[in-house]
């Protein structure tokens, strides 16, 4: 057998004459452009609309011949256009980015909140759900006017709208399943701009979880550089399977965590940039991160910065009055990593946020993933720096080969609209690239108090595809200064 110089050795290879004739029907999408661009047309016309009826609705109003009934009419008409325009720009924008080319928009400040996931499910349900705003104020016209309507008109009217109504029940339901399959089936999907491309899929261990490690492992550099992304052609006799290192709810004794290193390394199997790779056994040791002197992960949970060792068994799930145990059993598991999810723990000054961030990232770097943590204030200076030496692009980019950075105390200091920018890039840049963790004093609904007018596109990126943990108690370290007297 000859070794497969591709990264799916069962991809099979593609004849010149096929890919071109698959290019030039690929190259076909362009001929919906013109379509999108006659819809631009059409937006030019309900714009004339608007400010006539807009116009007239102000003549009438300055002569005195304007009825309470016909100002409230005037009104919905220029509200019924004004959602036909934004029906108009969700079809244009989203359907020219979904089916003919990548707009691009990925960190612009005016980017849509609605245009970073959107997809041809997603965009189908907007839009049904545009046509019954539509109908509905068409239907509140014909009551608000119901002197002058017939009654075989109300009657059809409300019909049809329910029509429209159950049509979009229908429809968002219908897609909930697909958005699901397409997650399951490409859940290490890279949206617009990233310059990686798609991570292959790495196969569960047997009778485990998926290995967080191989979705997330840490990038080898000199390895990226001798052979590419993809990795180097295997022999024949070499079997591709991730390291047995499912990661259990509790913590595992050392005698455990040594057993499943020294498989690591029999296997000679590492991770890097969501592949995994076969390497030499002599060289397993040291990609991983540990040497004969020291343990592998350790060298890992030192570079990630944490301010203290912290696990989850040393947590205290007693102190708090409300506090969802299943699913932090759930997150120590570093499912969220391989599924590329936020986490993003919410509660008062002292009840154990930054205890569970630092639990969380200590246990990712012992299951083999880079882990970078920091506040919300260094990580802005860092970003700043960046940007004031000409390297922010590079600098986010860098920050995406780690699978989990950890932004603490968001919300104990505001930012002003510059630095709330920058936090909002490093939202946005990893937003379904890699796993974010947030501790956070204030709910996520407050966040326009931390970060002003990007609260809410910030919230929306994070929170699409994240596990909100609430804790509420009372300070721990309070409980533990004596009272005076």
């Amino acid at each position: 057998m000859q070794p497969s110089t591709s990264a799916d050795p069962v991809t099979p290879s593609v004849s010149p004459q096929g890919t071109t004739l698959g290019y030039a029907l690929f190259a076909t999408r362009w001929l919906q452009a013109p379509l999108y661009f006659g819809l631009v047309a059409a937006q030019g016309v309900y714009v004339y609309k608007f400010f006539n009826e807009l116009w007239t609705l102000i003549v009438k109003c300055v002569g005195g011949s304007a009825t309470e009934n016909y100002v409230m009419l005037a009104v919905l008409k220029l509200v019924d256009v004004v959602m036909i325009a934004n029906l108009l720009i969700m079809t244009i924008v989203g359907g020219y980015e979904t089916f003919v080319s990548r707009i691009g928009l990925q960190g612009h400040r005016d980017q849509p909140e609605w245009l970073s996931h959107v997809n041809s499910n997603v965009l189908k349900v907007k839009l049904a759900t545009a046509i019954v705003g539509i109908s509905s104020v068409h239907l509140l016209q014909m009551f608000v006017d119901v002197h002058h309507t017939p009654q075989h008109a109300l009657l059809w009217g409300t019909v049809i709208h329910m029509a429209f109504i159950v049509s979009a029940v229908l429809l968002a339901y219908m897609s909930g399943p697909m958005l699901r399959e397409e997650k399951g089936h490409g859940a290490h999907r890279v949206p617009h701009g990233d310059p990686r491309g798609p991570a292959d899929p790495v196969p569960p261990a047997p009778g485990g979880p998926a290995d967080p490690g191989g979705a997330h492992g840490p990038a080898g550099p000199a390895w990226d550089q001798e052979h590419g992304a993809t990795g180097p052609s295997l022999p024949a006799a070499a079997v591709l399977r991730p390291a047995p290192l499912p990661i259990p709810a509790q913590a595992t004794s050392d005698d455990k965590r040594a057993a499943r290193e020294r498989e690591a390394r029999r296997h000679g199997t590492v991770f890097a940039r969501g592949r995994a790779r076969v390497v030499p056994p002599e060289e397993a040791g040291d990609m991983a991160g540990g040497t004969a002197s020291e343990p592998a992960g350790e060298s890992r949970v030192r570079d990630a910065g944490f301010p203290a060792r912290k696990l989850l068994e040393d947590f205290d799930p007693d102190h708090p009055r409300t506090f969802d145990r299943q699913l932090l059993a759930r997150l120590g598991t570093l499912d969220f990593l391989a599924d590329r999810r936020n986490v993003v723990f919410v509660g008062a000054p002292g009840t154990g946020k930054t205890h569970l961030a630092i639990g969380l990232g200590v246990r990712a770097c012992r299951a083999g993933n880079q882990v970078r943590f920091a506040t919300a204030a260094e990580w802005a200076a860092r970003l700043a720096g960046a940007r004031a030496e000409g390297r922010l692009a590079g600098e986010l980019s860098a920050l995406d080969d780690c699978p989990l950075l950890i932004v603490d105390e968001v919300g104990y200091l505001p930012f002003d609209p510059d630095t709330a920018r920058l936090l909002f890039q490093l939202v946005a840049h990893r937003y379904e690239r890699a796993s974010l963790i947030v501790t956070s004093d204030r709910p996520l609904g407050r966040w326009d108090e931390i970060f002003g007018g990007a609260a809410p596109a910030m919230v929306d990126r994070l929170a699409h595809h994240a596990d909100i943990v609430r804790i509420e108690g009372d300070s721990y370290r309070l409980r533990r200064v004596p009272s005076a007297g």
